[in-house]
């Protein structure tokens, strides 16, 4: 089993990965389907189902859909450019992808929100159909977009291909117990196996400039969620909070007047900043999906900012570290709200990040396991129930309690000896169970939970 560090952290645009940038994704996908066919195509089609249609509108996977045909990318994406095209596309009922000339399609006839059951492979599928020129369907492929921006067509789901397929990795670990055994018997660290693994499908200076790219899209996302205002889109009308509350907190520095708990704010403005941003459609980076954005680089941005000692020399083993857990925990279980729940989304990626900082405060592999797991327990059952679907409340504060949960996770790991008796691999198959018994109600729906106890409208 591999999955590489930037498939755990992807580049992309808010609001969410499963929703807009999985979307995005398969419909580049599509592009390239149609482009290998012999025929040609006149018109395009799709239909939105299960999650993707309940919470749809307030993720943007209507506009996701129609920018990744008009041959729009989520890691390039240009914001500017896109509103220009939406605009162009409302207005002529055209597409005109590249290779594939100037295709018929308009967003109100073309594409569905299917409100009946969801498709059966998984709770986030979309199908995406070329016509002729009469507009008969004679093509089409069904996508499901599985969590942290990850596609899959049905087919690639039958057949079991959810991780990548090459050659063998140096340290091919499936679980949390393979990953430790594999540690004592190679005397290196997580962060080493994993650069190990990575290393054996790139070049060196690739990984390195990889991760440089990561933490500076990370970075970047907190210092502008820090500095901008205002209200979100989407209708609730929630204002933004990170700046206000990041200027108060530097007003009061040098002033004695600060009580210990105050280093909690900071950490959850760091990581309301960043989903600020991803609730406005700005650039974020799965960490493991945008929904939970904010908690790996607050964590990060923690750890620098406030720990004697740290050093951005070291955030590589931090994001390696992370991506390895978070890899374990896609693989054994879920990262997708829509599948377990929001303790795959904020759980993950809480997890990740008390892996990542006990691993950079100086963690035995044991140490780092535990942080991970401890972080993981206590996120075990937390739903996903966006009001309005949007990926605001509950999700924009939850993301600075699961940076809270994670320094806390990783402090505790740190007294300790990494002697537990809830091993990760325990956690993160009671988490599978947990999301396979949860209601649907509270898989991104928008059906249950605050979702319909909170006025919206």
């Amino acid at each position: 089993m591999f999955l590489s560090v930037f498939d755990m952290f992807k580049v992309g645009v808010g609001p969410s990965s499963s929703h807009t940038i999985g979307p995005m994704v398969a419909a580049a996908r599509f592009l390239d389907h149609l482009r290998a066919q012999p025929f040609g195509v006149a018109g395009l089609q799709a239909s939105l189902h299960g999650s993707l249609a309940f919470t749809g509108v307030g993720h943007a996977t209507d506009r996701a859909v129609i920018l990744g045909l008009a041959g729009f990318r989520a890691d390039d994406y240009d914001a500017e450019k896109a509103e220009a095209e939406l605009a162009r596309i409302t207005a002529e009922h055209t597409v005109s992808p590249k290779g594939l000339g100037t295709l018929r399609f308009h967003p109100k006839d073309d594409l569905v929100f299917d409100y009946g059951p969801p498709l059966p492979g998984h709770a986030n599928g979309l199908v995406l159909r070329g016509t002729d020129s009469q507009g008969d369907v004679i093509t089409q492929v069904t996508y499901y977009s599985i969590g942290g921006g990850f596609v899959l067509t049905a087919d690639e789901l039958a057949a079991g291909k959810d991780s990548d397929d090459g050659p063998p990795v140096p340290y091919p670990f499936k679980s949390a117990d393979e990953m430790l055994q594999m540690a004592e018997t190679s005397g290196k660290s997580i962060a080493a196996m994993k650069r190990a693994n990575e290393l054996s499908r790139m070049p060196d200076a690739d990984l390195d400039r990889g991760l440089a790219r990561i933490w500076e899209v990370m970075d970047g996302c907190i210092t502008r969620g820090l500095t901008t205002d205002g209200t979100l889109p989407g209708g609730l009308q929630v204002r933004r909070r990170a700046k206000g509350i990041y200027d108060a907190l530097m007003a009061e520095r040098g002033m004695n007047l600060t009580a210990p708990h105050t280093i909690n704010d900071y950490m959850s403005t760091y990581a309301m900043a960043v989903n600020e941003e991803n609730a406005a459609g700005g650039q974020v980076v799965t960490a493991p999906t945008n929904g939970a954005a904010g908690v790996v680089p607050a964590t990060i941005r923690y750890w620098l900012d406030h720990v004697p000692g740290a050093s951005v020399a070291r955030v590589p083993d931090f994001l390696l570290t992370a991506a390895a857990i978070g890899g374990l925990i896609k693989f054994n279980a879920s990262i997708s709200g829509a599948e377990c729940g929001c303790q795959a989304e904020v759980g993950s990626a809480a997890a990740m990040a008390a892996s990542g900082l006990a691993a950079v405060l100086g963690g035995t592999a044991e140490q780092i396991e535990n942080a991970a797991e401890i972080a993981l327990e206590h996120h075990l059952g937390m739903t996903c129930d966006p009001v309005k679907g949007l990926v605001q409340v509950p999700c924009i504060e939850r993301n600075g309690l699961g940076a809270i949960k994670a320094v806390s996770a990783a402090s505790l790991s740190l007294r300790g000896d990494g002697k537990h008796l809830v091993s990760l691999d325990v956690a993160i198959e009671t988490m599978r169970q947990t999301g396979a018994d949860m209601s649907e109600k509270y898989k991104e729906t928008a059906l249950g939970g605050l979702a319909v106890n909170v006025p919206n409208c």
